[in-house]
């Protein structure tokens, strides 16, 4: 996991559970088997690119480009990443009901 992508979840989790619940989202993801990794000039650069070329979130690039260097799919459930199947495998999550 990218490391932009961490700090991605922290403040998601901040700005919708509040400050307690993003801190205890970081001790469970420290507890799960994901290496983080820090985006070289190559990877910002690849990064860059595929905001450019599909507007997508900024963040979303990086894991995009962190899955292609390693050949690995994207599990998500968010429907932006729709632009890039063609680019990347994707693994969709079940959708969220309300």
């Amino acid at each position: 996991m990218s490391i932009i992508n961490w700090g991605e979840v922290y403040y998601s989790l901040y700005r919708t559970k509040g400050e307690d619940k993003a801190e205890e989202g970081l001790l469970i993801l420290d507890q799960l088997p994901i290496r983080l990794v820090l985006p070289d000039k190559t990877q910002v650069y690849q990064a860059a690119k595929l905001k450019a070329k599909y507007s997508i979130a900024y963040a979303d690039c990086f894991a995009v480009t962190l899955a292609l260097q390693n050949q690995a799919k994207i599990l998500t459930g968010d429907p932006e990443f729709k632009k890039l199947e063609k680019e990347i495998k994707i693994e969709w999550l079940p959708e969220k009901r309300k």
